[in-house]
């Protein structure tokens, strides 16, 4: 019924890493919870269900747990149902989730032949002997992907996770995201192994498109929420990068570059859920004291919030991947994994892996961007509103579980080859060669690439360095007593305010406009005039909102087609039975015609004569008359 082997334990530490700082955030939150009923009971239930997840050693166990992790943090983001948008979030967060499920129902039905109790050994005995293969891998994607938030299937992170109460906000996208990439693991060795390469090529593909796709809306969003749960789909498509790297050297029989590169996916796994939990919490901090989450109404918050705003720098830092941060160090190894394929001769490949260089390349400088815009519009410059300006610490409990949490992202940094000791036992479990002497050959001081020709970083001389130019530089400081000169910033003649300060659209205004053919963005601008006077007027305002691309051309005109669809049947079906059966009787004319067609010799004259009887079948029957 339930597995401890290295791969599930690994797991079991993630979210216990991202569960238990959440708890004292989640107990100083609390308070200001209507129903805590309701809340503390799917809380606990939710965290119970993932740890089920990672343990479950069939089918059964797995799809119980993995429905209860759905069911209950649907009701979490119903946690305060009153606003039309937490409702719409939700109702769009169970068709998602379910959508998933379904695949994986189906897969699992295939895999063991009805009986769902069986071990994975045995599902992999009954997937060998499948005829079509690459449908279980795509029923896997699906099912696995649409919950990860991974482009196309990520529609639903922007709307679920804002809606959301902040300490399941930080559950759902630091640890559950990751119970999928858990899944994937599990069945993709245990199950689908081995692979061919397209499919290490589509899982390289799809990581590229979620990163770039991820973090260029994340720019675009002045929603602080809507913001991270973004980011959350870019470093997914980023470990999807090292996964698919690991899956395509497998393939080619390049053991330790596949070991090597699946250990960065899982790494930047536990980083993601460090520093994004952070971020939620920090997030969720501001939004407690200032009641929005819009960033262009904060401003000034580091001095009354310093705790919250020190922590938040902690994990941009991280999520940005500016050295000598856990998050530099994750990407680096799949920056490392994809620069040693350079020599491979394949044109699939030529195409797939510079894509995805670029697109991890352009993903770090936008996420450096993106968080120097969220930290400067809500710790920096002046107060935006009188809610920032009266704005102060959260609760003890709060702070306590946002320092935690600080402590989880500083160890994977400072103890980054003790973790990696245990990921690389998550690949010897997964009957892979043991590959940590190779990274560590010089003790835990420099840390190298596999590949040939590969890069070597020193994580902690880089941490040395920083620390001790910083307090060098503190230290000069005190003793010369360099003076202090106060005077007003320069504003072109205006007086400087908060009005003067940049915004968070300014801020991506440029950026917004190289890739207005992605945005297409709706703006709207409104002037109060004095006196009906066009060009005198003491206030104005500027929006613009940004529709997702997916959203709009799969999701909403899927919608509307079906919508038009039904609807054309059940006029049909209701009001006109005549055309009804005449339909029906149609439709069995293009079988049969069909079958003659594909079980018999082809002929172009029959083909053109059985075309005419139907189109004439179809202009009398069902289309009629014009009136």
């Amino acid at each position: 019924m339930f597995i401890f082997d290295t791969l599930s334990l690994v797991f079991v530490v993630l979210i216990l890493l991202g569960s238990i700082p959440n708890l004292f955030y989640s107990s100083g939150y609390l308070p200001h919870i209507k129903r805590k009923m309701h809340y503390q009971l799917h809380y606990f239930s939710f965290i119970i269900s993932m740890l089920g997840v990672v343990v479950s050693a069939n089918a059964l166990v797995f799809l119980f747990f993995w429905e209860l992790m759905s069911l209950t943090s649907w009701q979490l983001i119903l946690t305060e149902p009153n606003d039309k948008e937490t409702i719409k979030a939700s109702r769009f967060y169970f068709i998602m989730t379910h959508f998933g499920f379904l695949f994986l129902l189906l897969f699992f039905l295939i895999v063991t032949d009805g009986d769902l109790e069986i071990s994975f050994a045995n599902m992999k005995i009954i997937a060998s002997q499948f005829t079509y293969p690459t449908l279980l891998f795509f029923f896997l994607v699906l099912g696995f992907l649409s919950k990860a938030g991974a482009v196309p299937l990520h529609v639903w992170l922007p709307y679920a996770h804002p809606q959301a109460p902040s300490p399941v906000s930080a559950l759902m996208s630091g640890v559950m995201l990751k119970v999928a990439i858990y899944g994937l693991f599990r069945f993709l060795f245990d199950v689908l192994y081995p692979w061919p390469l397209e499919w290490g090529i589509v899982i390289l593909t799809i990581g590229a498109l979620s990163s770039l796709v991820g973090v260029l809306y994340a720019l675009s969003e002045h929603d602080i929420k809507a913001l991270l749960a973004n980011h959350s789909i870019e470093n997914i498509g980023i470990i999807l990068i090292g996964f698919g790297m690991g899956m395509i050297f497998d393939t080619l029989e390049l053991k330790t570059l596949s070991t090597f590169s699946f250990i960065a996916a899982i790494f930047h796994t536990f980083n993601h859920m460090s520093f994004k939990s952070l971020l939620f919490m920090g997030a969720g901090s501001v939004l407690h004291q200032t009641h929005t989450k819009n960033m262009e109404k904060y401003g000034g918050l580091i001095k009354a919030m310093p705790v919250t705003a020190f922590t938040f720098l902690i994990a941009a830092i991280s999520i940005s991947a500016l050295p000598p941060s856990n998050g530099f160090l994750s990407e680096w190894m799949i920056f490392q994994s994809m620069l040693s394929s350079s020599y491979i001769d394949n044109i699939s490949l030529k195409l797939a892996i510079p894509f995805a260089i670029f697109s991890l390349a352009m993903t770090g400088g936008l996420a450096i961007a993106c968080f120097v815009k969220a930290y400067g519009i809500t710790f920096l410059g002046l107060h935006r509103s009188s809610n920032a300006k009266h704005a102060h610490e959260v609760n003890f409990l709060m702070k306590v579980g946002m320092i935690l949490m600080t402590l989880v992202v500083l160890s994977l940094m400072l103890f980054t080859p003790f973790y990696m000791k245990y990921f690389d036992r998550v690949m010897v479990g997964l009957g892979r060669a043991s590959i940590y002497d190779k990274i560590f050959p010089d003790g835990i001081w420099n840390m190298h690439s596999v590949g040939v020709n590969g890069g070597i970083v020193s994580p902690l001389v880089l941490l040395i360095s920083l620390v001790s130019v910083t307090a060098f530089m503190l230290f000069a400081y005190k003793i010369f007593g360099t003076k202090k000169r106060i005077h007003n910033a320069w504003a072109c003649g205006y007086k400087t305010s908060q009005k003067t300060q940049y915004t968070a659209t300014a801020f991506a205004g440029p950026i917004r406009r190289f890739f207005n053919w992605l945005y297409k963005p709706e703006e709207h601008f409104t002037k109060q005039t004095i006196a009906g006077h066009e060009t005198k007027f003491d206030d104005s305002n500027y929006e613009v909102h940004v529709k997702p691309l997916f959203e709009k051309v799969f999701y909403t005109s899927v919608a509307k087609a079906v919508n038009y669809t039904s609807y054309w049947v059940y006029r049909l079906a209701h009001f006109e039975q005549t055309r009804y059966a005449a339909m029906i009787f149609n439709i069995m004319l293009v079988v049969l015609f069909s079958y003659r067609i594909f079980a018999h010799d082809f002929s172009w004259a029959t083909f053109v004569l059985e075309f005419f009887v139907m189109m004439t079948s179809i202009k009398i029957l069902i289309i009629g008359d014009k009136k």
